[in-house]
């Protein structure tokens, strides 16, 4: 299944910009009157048909829509640390929108080594997941956010909201993350949507002034089993295990 991304909407057309019009009509050979999918990366799919098959600037007639299109039941915020290498923040960035994913905090911690971001290049990636994975909505991407500043922002969330830190902690034992979920999952009114915010911190792990700031602020502490984990291994562990907590 093709899909097309587009951001520019009047109610009745669409118009895809240059990059999706020239894979559209020079790559897809497209053309007029061809029918085709449009996401809006905020969840709805849309059926078109083409009217202006220029290869900078495709204009589409939308004839219906579908919201709600290749949603998962629950919303997942990952708040993680990117790593020095990039390259492997990108990867989970990429598995994760695979799985499902709602948004992306880049997190600058103490101990981390990466200090600067291009959002640019990771939207780009999270959108490109989507429309692999046939999903209408892409993750919202936030800012690089110190994770003090996060922690603090999180306070009055209701969100089942955890962390994982390598260091034990004889005061505020570690329960599994799955344990967590379900715990979490047994305690909601039926019908209300899950909602989960995950902290992975940097590859020398978070402080401990950051994990007491995280318990201050709500968070439980969690656990990934007893295998030591590269940052972004765990922090796509973490979205499998809701993933796979919700799986019918």
């Amino acid at each position: 299944m093709e899909l097309f991304y587009s951001n520019s909407f009047d109610g009745q057309n669409c118009r895809l910009d240059s990059d999706e019009s020239g894979h559209c009509i020079r790559v897809l050979r497209h053309r007029n009157g061809d029918r085709v999918n449009v996401i809006d990366g905020l969840g709805t799919l849309y059926s078109c048909t083409i009217i202006d098959d220029s290869p900078k600037s495709v204009l589409l007639q939308i004839d219906s829509a579908q919201k709600g299109w290749g949603t998962h039941p629950y919303t997942l915020t990952m708040a993680v640390c990117p790593t020095k290498n990039i390259d492997r923040f990108e990867w989970f960035a990429e598995k994760a929108t695979e799985l499902g994913l709602d948004k992306l905090v880049p997190l600058l911690g103490q101990h981390s080594e990466r200090k600067v971001l291009k959002s640019d290049r990771l939207g780009r990636i999270l959108l490109s997941a989507a429309k692999q994975s046939l999903k209408a909505a892409v993750p919202e991407l936030e800012e690089l956010t110190p994770v003090a500043d996060y922690l603090r922002s999180q306070r009055d969330n209701r969100a089942l909201k955890m962390i994982a830190y390598c260091f034990e902690d004889e005061e505020h034992p570690r329960n599994s993350i799955r344990q967590s979920i379900c715990r979490y999952r047994q305690s909601l009114p039926a019908g209300e949507m899950p909602e989960y915010v995950v902290l992975i911190g940097p590859e020398g792990d978070f402080s401990p002034e950051e994990a007491a700031l995280a318990l201050e602020c709500g968070f439980v502490p969690v656990h990934l089993g007893a295998s030591r984990l590269r940052t972004e291994t765990a922090a796509l562990t973490a979205v499998e295990a809701v993933y796979l907590e919700h799986l019918d």
